[in-house]
């Protein structure tokens, strides 16, 4: 099958044929329809994380099952063995000894992927494929990030989101954010552009980084870089909750009296199986914006440098049987 391979950190990737997948009893191989690429794929190709190689990235895969039919695959492959505490608890995606698609066995950039246990599929319904696969990482992180938000919105008398960040993520954040609450959400981002795709989407209000005013029951930081962490430490309600996503890197002090009151803190990492099967039952029930470009596999190193420049405004995703 023909595959995008990364050999080594920091190297170009390698369209090229790649061997045969297969699965394990209670798995199945199933034929890729699309394939998002996530700037965590970006992280893993300058070999930011530890990642086997060599290895097919891609963990935001939209499938064809022979039975199922299309599906959503679930990335965070957890170690599934007895006493451990993430996986008996439905916390995969927090196991400390994960195999994810994509880091540690292969992941979509392929034509075919293997899925060691067919749970870890589910049924896209009416959901088109190419626009659908984003949801595996983009909108799942998303989706967890606003769970951690809602008993404080939901508490709050006059509850008030901000989304930092309008890409692809934080686009997703702000849309599960008017679904799942009453918030008025404002996003703030440097692009202009992207400032006005997120009014297109629902947000309230939007603001150029700078020109945020007032204070806000519950923020997320899509980006997560030491300026967004200002902004979000210093806009936050006393009792309000500051969410971190996004993988900038960056830190603020933290300790008594350099944070509001009783302001929690806290991180966020992708999501549950279930949380899954609850977003892509939304999905189908409301309809989802979600800009995509669609790239063949030849496309995906092009599409990394790309994506690395921030010359994309949604989600590039992989067709394997699109050509240039």
């Amino acid at each position: 099958m023909r595959a995008v391979v990364l050999s080594a950190p920091g190297q170009p990737l390698e369209v090229r044929d790649a061997s045969e997948p297969t699965a394990p009893s209670g798995g199945s191989v199933v034929d890729v329809l699309a394939c998002g690429i996530c700037h965590s794929d970006l992280h893993a190709a300058a070999g930011d994380y530890p990642t086997t190689l060599p290895v097919i990235l891609g963990h935001e895969v939209a499938a064809m099952h022979p039975l199922l039919g299309p599906v959503l695959v679930y990335a965070c492959w957890g170690c599934r063995q007895p006493g451990c505490w993430a996986c008996e608890s439905g916390q995969e995606m927090i196991c400390p000894n994960a195999t994810e698609a994509g880091l540690f066995r292969d992941g979509g950039y392929a034509e075919r992927l293997a899925v060691p246990d067919d749970r870890y599929l589910v049924p896209l319904g009416n959901l088109d494929p190419a626009h659908a696969a984003p949801l595996a990482c983009g909108g799942l992180t998303a989706y967890r990030a606003v769970d951690h938000t809602l008993s404080t919105l939901h508490d709050a008398a006059s509850p008030r989101a901000l989304v930092i960040g309008a890409g692809g993520l934080g686009q997703f954040g702000l849309q599960w954010l008017k679904m799942r609450s009453d918030a008025a959400v404002t996003v703030v981002d440097a692009s202009a552009e992207k400032r006005e795709v997120a009014l297109q989407l629902g947000a309230d209000a939007v603001a150029a980084p700078g020109e945020v005013e007032g204070t806000f029951t519950a923020v997320i930081d899509f980006v997560g870089a030491e300026a967004t962490l200002v902004t979000a430490r210093d806009h936050v309600h006393r009792q309000g909750v500051v969410v971190v996503v996004g993988l900038y890197g960056g830190t603020i002090p933290f300790g008594f009296g350099t944070v509001p009151h009783e302001a929690r803190f806290m991180t966020s990492i992708w999501g549950s199986l279930d949380q899954m099967h609850d977003m892509v039952a939304l999905a189908q029930e409301h309809r989802l914006h979600s800009p995509i470009e669609v790239i063949g596999l030849d496309d995906v190193p092009a599409a990394h440098e790309r994506l690395h420049s921030g010359d994309v405004s949604g989600r590039f995703v992989i067709v394997p049987g699109v050509t240039a």
